[in-house]
């Protein structure tokens, strides 16, 4: 007779709900053994109200959407083009949400940490004192992130509400148009950003930009995850490689020095494998100034073609997530800024170092560091850049 797990089937009858009209617990329905109730815990469907979701932001409107293929399923509010959650299978094949976030546009914007989710323009990381010359003219954007801009600054793209069209179940665009000088950064710039989802649990990242005016542009999606599932607890016992030799060092405000350093002998090295919390807590000035890992990495790997940057495993769930570029750098943030003071879908809290972000993107202060990968964008040219998060699970 065939053993049915109960949980892994209830799961996944409430995500087969209308395309994302709401998830429902399904804990009266069936009678769990405790082992089973324990690996439902960080996956436990969850109710996400649509309603929630609508707002009207600077006149414009916002809402939930979905997409969805075979065993991968995502939802997103157009509110700053935010990855709301991510759901795909453990190795018992139970429905497992990976990406944490909250339960309305609401709580996004009053958030005391404005990333969650978020896709981040125009310019992602840091810029030095938020200054920058293009053209032999000096720019200032706010700065939010002690003495330098984060972000693109205090406004940026994590708080437009985008455009969104859906030409089918597997796909959302978002478009957005930056304004001449929003947050400091000349010309009108239009953003296309488009996710999609494969058979194979991928979910794929297509950013678009041109100008009219010579700009800065760096675009990446500032997802935290946690393979457990949301409100699982600590991201220290994850599993991690980065295909990586080098990083770029920073100084106590987390600006690169400039330099590129080894990964060879420091806690920084995860071209072997290694726990994010094996040396997290090693005494190390790099580590100090980012009270853990707040660094980027130089992938070894970056051209025209999609290449490895990142893999990564749940401790507890066997979900293992890898990450693919054609950016030269991937941000590594092991969630040392967390403080418990937002709550997520679930109800948990976003307690410290209860999720990591892997953002794939140039290197910071690009335009302040000419050894870097430029960032500068002209009128007639078009940014483009893909980056895929795939996942599985191990095998057992």
């Amino acid at each position: 007779m065939m053993h049915i797990n109960l949980t892994t089937l209830c799961v996944r009858l409430c995500l087969i709900t209308t395309l994302g009209i709401s998830f429902y617990s399904c804990k009266e329905m069936v009678n769990n053994t405790p082992e089973e109730e324990t690996a439902a815990a960080a996956s436990e469907a969850v109710l996400l109200d649509p309603s929630a979701f609508k707002q009207t932001i600077d006149g414009k409107e916002t809402d939930l959407y979905w997409i969805e293929n075979q065993d991968i399923k995502v939802a997103f509010t157009n509110y700053g083009g935010r990855i709301v959650g991510l759901w795909v299978p453990d190795q018992d094949g139970v429905m497992t949400d990976v990406v944490v976030g909250m339960a309305g546009v609401q709580e996004f914007a009053d958030a005391s940490e404005p990333y969650f989710g978020a896709t981040i323009g125009r310019v992602g990381n840091r810029i030095a004192n938020g200054k920058f010359t293009l053209d032999g003219k000096e720019y200032q954007v706010p700065t939010n992130n002690g003495d330098n801009a984060l972000h693109g600054g205090d406004q940026g793209f994590q708080y437009k509400v985008w455009d969104a069209r859906q030409p089918n179940a597997h796909t959302l665009m978002l478009t957005y148009r930056s304004p001449d000088m929003e947050m400091g950064f000349p010309g009108n710039v239009d953003v296309k950003v488009t996710y999609s989802v494969t058979a194979d649990r991928e979910l794929k990242m297509e950013y678009e930009a041109t100008t009219d005016q010579t700009t800065l542009i760096n675009l990446t999606n500032h997802a935290f995850f946690n393979l457990n599932g949301e409100g699982s607890g600590s991201i220290l016992n994850h599993s991690l490689v980065i295909n990586a030799d080098q990083y770029t060092p920073v100084d106590s405000g987390l600006i690169p020095t400039g330099t590129l350093d080894s990964v060879a002998g420091t806690p920084f090295d995860f071209t072997q494998e290694h726990s994010i919390g094996e040396r997290i807590e090693t005494a190390n000035e790099q580590l100090t100034f980012g009270k853990g890992y707040d660094h980027n990495y130089v992938l070894n790997t970056t051209g025209e073609t999609l290449k490895p940057a990142a893999k990564i495993s749940g401790d507890q769930s066997g979900i293992v997530m890898e990450v693919f570029t054609e950016e030269p750098g991937l941000q590594f943030y092991s969630g040392n800024f967390m403080e418990s003071k937002n709550t997520f879908k679930t109800g948990a809290k976003d307690d410290f170092r209860t999720a990591f972000a892997l953002e794939t993107q140039h290197f910071p202060d690009a335009p302040n560091q000419p050894e870097f990968p430029s960032i500068v964008l002209k009128p007639g040219e078009t940014f483009t850049s893909t980056s895929v998060y795939k996942f599985s699970v191990t095998k057992t």
